[in-house]
């Protein structure tokens, strides 16, 4: 962890596109102002906490591993890789709670 002091009106930059300045401090709150493209995602941790956490609590699997699987086909597509059909259906398997699943009830 990078540890820096700053003033008001000083800024810190994170690679080439996002710049931090310190808006105004207190004793007790740092007030930030952040330039970044829209490209980049800035969200305040205990937003992406909550998200997660709710992400895991009703078992859908995060964005993040949705585009690692399109960017693992886009680069298996540009190697050349047979890919599977896109016009093939996707099946989505459901388990039902046995209380509910039709076929157990028969």
């Amino acid at each position: 962890m990078l540890i820096i002091r700053r003033r008001r009106g000083e800024s810190i930059t994170v690679g080439d596109e996002v710049e931090i300045e310190i808006l105004e401090t207190s004793p007790t709150q740092v007030k930030l102002g952040i330039r970044a493209p829209k490209s980049v995602s800035v969200l305040r941790k205990e937003i992406i906490v909550t998200r997660d956490q709710n992400r895991v609590a009703s078992g859908s699997p995060a964005v993040d591993d949705k585009l690692n699987t399109l960017a693992e086909q886009y680069r298996a597509a540009e190697a050349g890789m047979e890919l599977p059909d896109p016009a093939a259906p996707n099946v989505l398997e459901v388990s039902l709670p046995p209380a509910l699943d039709p076929k157990r009830n028969s």
